[in-house]
């Protein structure tokens, strides 16, 4: 019954945009949040509704519709900010006109995409950043979702995808390599994002880690001299999600310093007895001895940044 009802109302909402020209990206905010809410917000309604029917989750999670909403949101926001180039080329672009025109002295989506001179790129920044901090707005929504979450397992299913979105949104915010290639996260980082979103503690070290990274981005570009439009607001929705993760990001920050201390005495004591009296006759063993030894100075080098 929800997937049927999900679906149904899905197609529905999305045959409004199969006559619509999408060349220059949507109208409008309410126009690019409707957008949104068809293809994503949706979904994680669906999904809120089946975690509660499974008896995985609580049954009031079935009712949180806005936040079920903003969910989806923040996942296509981040997924449409940074595809503008692929987007704009296949004709089927995304990003608000009431948005972008305040930018663009042509009146034309591609203006973005060719930035030979400082006003252009200057433009295209000023553009990115609001669209940025128009999907930062929707963190605490999302971090609110994600703490009423139960089950270990629905828990990362969730809360993977949003960890990285604020990578991404970190990685394009400022960077005008959005216009000109495709920008993504390294795939080391999303190997350490997932293995750090283990619950809500996780989540929120690394939501206050990517917030006060693109504040840190705002605040020197401002010291540097670039005036973008979206200032004051970039560092609002930043400190919100700062003030909202800030005790457990602490705690988590503890926690991996106990860890990694842990680890550096293990290792520097191998690498000790190593260099006191190599083993002999047993490779293995000196191997596997050289590898601890290596694993401790990486994690103490990493306490030392």
């Amino acid at each position: 019954r929800v997937i049927c009802d999900i679906t149904q109302r899905m197609g529905t909402g999305m045959a409004e945009f199969v006559d619509k020209d999408l060349g220059q990206g949507t109208v409008d905010i309410t126009q690019y949040n409707r957008y949104c809410h068809f293809v994503a917000g949706l979904v994680g309604e669906g999904l809120s509704r089946l975690f509660a029917v499974s008896g995985l989750e609580q049954s009031s999670l079935a009712t949180e519709l806005h936040l079920s909403d903003q969910m989806g949101l923040f996942l296509q926001k981040t997924n449409i900010i940074r595809d503008y180039l692929e987007d704009y080329v296949d004709g089927r672009a995304f990003w608000p006109q009431s948005v972008w025109k305040k930018y663009s002295s042509t009146g034309d989506l591609g203006y973005f995409a060719n930035p030979t001179t400082d006003e252009t790129r200057l433009a295209g920044l000023n553009c990115l950043n609001e669209l940025v901090t128009d999907a930062l707005e929707l963190a605490p929504d999302c971090l609110a979702y994600l703490s009423k979450l139960r089950c270990a397992e629905v828990f990362r299913f969730c809360a993977i995808p949003q960890v990285m979105a604020i990578a991404t949104l970190d990685k394009c915010y400022y960077n005008g390599d959005v216009f000109t290639g495709v920008v993504k996260i390294r795939k080391g980082m999303s190997c350490l994002l997932i293995n750090n979103t283990t619950d809500i503690l996780g989540v929120h070290g690394i939501f206050h880690r990517f917030a006060k990274s693109i504040m840190d981005k705002a605040k020197s570009a401002r010291k540097g001299g670039y005036e973008d439009p979206s200032c004051e607001r970039t560092m609002k929705a930043c400190q919100a999600i700062i003030d909202l993760t800030e005790p457990e990001a602490r705690m988590a920050k503890k926690q991996a310093s106990v860890v990694n201390g842990t680890i550096t005495v293990v290792s520097c004591a191998a690498a000790g007895m190593v260099l006191h009296k190599p083993p002999k006759n047993n490779s293995v063993l000196f191997s596997t001895t050289m590898v601890v030894a290596s694993i401790g100075m990486l994690s103490f080098m990493k306490m030392g940044l």
